[in-house]
């Protein structure tokens, strides 16, 4: 839990934000792809590296490892030409053909389990071949846009109180239908990192720890919505509109919602989500006192509060959200509203169902 979370982190500076990024080495298992999907973190290309194993425990046997300088060789691909580094290369822990076996092993137990949480966006390249073919095709592969699988262009709308689970859903959605997850406050961090002229005007809203006005969120999200991918692809918004009059904001061509659902999930539930977060001082990881809890009663006795989990601050944002829900719900006379106080994959089968079948028409 602690690595996934220090790679959120790292994903939300400023680099990975305006260059994009390259993920290795995680998910190891299905469990931490599932929790990495969870905090919508969603890759738009995967590749999966294929080889035999003997091939592959050939290729492990021969490194050799520079004990000074900590460079990598290898006794057949890449040798080092002087004999002053050849006699001081010894070989690394861990790299013996039982050794290697047993982590091969243990990674095609995992791997049948982690790729087909990726359906749509997974390619398998053979690893047996020279590496720059193996790059070449992987270069070919991410320079693609994925087209969306659904039966036609969504412009989907998730609404829902503070901790209903919206951006697990919109994660989940952006995945399987190959949709643009936009959340309204991850794209306001982002117009400040790029620096643009958007982000100049909300860089003092920031600072001040001010909301950001209506109208300059409205052009911020139009904008990004009418972008090439969006168009293509379809897109999934949540954290805008709170209220109708956002919601009237949000009009036009490119920015006017074909699917609208409503999370509903009563307080005491939402209450249990987030009052109960925890989060350890000294390791940074993060718990729940009853989905789950420290292992230890030391850990639990120097666990941390987020203010904002308090459970004044959460009724009071649950309260808001619905005292305007009835307008924004009145508003989008064709939305969907469903049961958010269940089993998340439940939640997602039902988003599914929504998108996928005709909407309903409307009895007079």
């Amino acid at each position: 839990m602690l690595l996934v979370r220090l790679i959120q982190e790292r994903l939300r500076e400023e680099g990975c934000v305006k260059q994009g990024w390259i993920l290795d080495g995680i998910p190891a298992t299905r469990e931490q792809a599932l929790m990495i999907q969870s905090l919508g973190i969603v890759p738009r290309h995967v590749i999966a590296l294929s080889a035999p194993d003997t091939v592959l425990i050939e290729r492990n046997l021969g490194k050799r490892i520079d004990p000074q300088t900590g460079e990598i060789y290898h006794t057949t691909f890449d040798w080092p030409p002087e004999p002053e580094i050849q006699n001081r290369l010894v070989v690394p822990a861990g790299i013996s053909e039982l050794e290697t076996a047993q982590k091969l092993l243990e990674h095609q137990r995992n791997i049948v389990r982690i790729l087909p949480l990726y359906p749509k966006i997974l390619k398998v390249i053979s690893a047996d071949q020279p590496c720059v073919d193996v790059f070449y095709q992987a270069l070919t592969y991410v320079q693609t846009n994925h087209q969306s699988n659904a039966p036609f262009t969504p412009r989907v709308l998730l609404c829902g109180p503070v901790g209903s689970g919206k951006s697990l859903q919109a994660a989940l959605l952006a995945q399987k239908y190959s949709l643009v997850n936009v959340c309204c406050g991850q794209l306001l961090k982002e117009a400040v990192a790029d620096k643009s002229k958007y982000g100049e005007v909300i860089q003092p809203f920031f600072e001040k720890e001010m909301a950001v006005p209506d109208g300059i969120v409205k052009k911020l999200l139009c904008q990004r919505l009418s972008q090439l991918d969006c168009l293509q692809r379809g897109w999934v918004l949540h954290g805008f509109p709170r209220d109708v009059d956002q919601a009237r904001l949000l009009t036009g061509r490119d920015c006017t919602p074909n699917r609208v659902f409503f999370l509903n999930v009563p307080l005491d539930s939402i209450i249990e989500r987030l009052t109960l977060r925890r989060t350890d001082p000294v390791t940074g990881e993060r718990y729940h006192l009853m989905y789950k809890p420290p292992p230890t009663m030391e850990i639990q006795a120097r666990l941390l509060q987020n203010p904002k989990d308090s459970e004044e601050q959460v009724k009071l944002q649950t309260d808001q959200f619905y005292r305007k829900c009835p307008e924004l719900e009145q508003f989008y006379e064709q939305a969907i509203t469903l049961n958010g106080d269940q089993d998340p994959y439940t939640v997602f089968e039902y988003l599914e169902s929504g998108i996928i079948n005709p909407l309903p028409s409307k009895v007079p």
